[in-house]
């Protein structure tokens, strides 16, 4: 344990992004949960904010990247005159770096060796203890432990509101056995293509499931969505922009199924305990994959790290990435389609 006494008033920096502070979720709340009676303050991405919001116990500080340096200024200024006992820095890039300067704590947490970079160490005067091929979640439980926290399973309960769950139930009325696709990731490279969507849509319906499309208001996803949209010969319903996170949630709730790539609403169904089937070419799963479901993924990170590196993933630095515009299109229809068979027969969803 890095401190020498039971922690008061603890702060929490993990900016971004959704699937990452679904991860940290875990955290916080099992960190809630042995120290009841400690204050804790998260400073957090302003989009991120937007599903965290109105958690029990924690109060939330925005950080406006957009802002520039006028969102450092400002984190100066809410946490005058405030000492933290702990800050739990959760997060490596350059930008939450420069945040940490700004938060007043006795001690302040970081990565241990190997996964701090980008200067990382030089914001923090202790670690969290090294960990071998550790999931984005495990390496924030890591933080729960450092500061005395025992070993746990991660579990949620994420804020939303009687209100959200019922937009939610009244966007899917009358559909039963929901499979949500949510098909674009934030980078249009890690996307499947959209006609093998449609394809996997197509099987889907055939099994007696109702497809619904979820995504961001972005021009990207309205696209996609459109494009899939445009294959099919039956009606889907499209969500895509037309929810707030919090009521996205609420959706994957009530969903059976979620199809998606390495995107934050992969993340967003573990928490709420639907079953996901990943694709994956470009990050390993291993470490970004669906926490719950990694079983469940559909990958072919591993034979292109292969490919590029000549070397596994055990022989390379943890998180190696692959690079290439087209990687994904190696996922066959074939294999998402008997993934859908295993996992219906695993969770019985026939």
């Amino acid at each position: 344990m890095v401190l020498s006494s039971t922690p008061k008033d603890i702060c929490i920096l993990r900016l971004s992004a959704i699937g990452d502070v679904c991860h940290a979720v875990s955290a916080v709340q099992a960190i809630q949960r042995h120290y009841p009676e400690a204050k804790i303050t998260w400073v957090v991405g302003k989009i991120e904010a937007m599903l965290l919001q109105e958690m029990p116990g924690v109060e939330f500080v925005i950080f406006d990247k957009k802002q520039g340096k006028a969102a450092f200024k400002q984190l100066k200024e809410t946490f005058k005159g405030r000492q933290f006992d702990v800050l739990l820095h959760m997060q490596v890039a350059l930008r939450a770096n420069f945040a940490a300067r700004c938060i007043p704590a006795k001690v302040k947490v970081g990565f241990d060796w190997h996964r701090a970079k980008e200067g990382h160490f030089l914001f923090t005067n202790k670690r969290i203890a090294a960990e071998k091929s550790a999931h984005v979640l495990e390496g924030f439980r890591g933080f729960a432990k450092a500061i005395g926290v025992p070993h746990y399973e991660p579990t949620w309960q994420m804020p939303v509101s009687d209100d959200d769950k019922q937009v939610a139930a009244e966007l899917l009325y009358g559909l039963e056995n929901v499979l949500v696709i949510s098909p674009a990731a934030s980078k249009a490279e890690r996307n499947w293509l959209p006609e093998r969507y449609a394809e996997t849509a197509k099987y889907a319906k055939q099994k007696g499931f109702n497809v619904v499309i979820t995504g961001g208001p972005t021009d990207m996803e309205r696209q996609l969505a459109a494009d899939i949209i445009s294959y099919l010969d039956f009606e889907v319903l499209n969500l895509v922009g037309k929810t707030t996170l919090k009521q996205l949630v609420c959706v994957l709730e009530q969903a059976k199924l979620i199809i998606a790539p390495d995107t934050g609403p992969a993340h967003m169904a573990v928490t709420m305990g639907t079953p996901v089937i990943g694709l994956y070419a470009h990050s390993n799963p291993a470490r970004t994959g669906p926490y719950l479901y990694q079983d469940y993924v559909v990958e072919v990170y591993h034979k292109n790290l292969q490919a590029q590196f000549k070397k596994s993933a055990e022989q390379l630095p943890w998180g190696t990435r692959v690079k290439g515009k087209t990687l994904m299109s190696q996922i066959s229809v074939a294999d998402v389609q008997a993934m859908f068979d295993r996992v219906c027969k695993e969770q019985h969803l026939n």
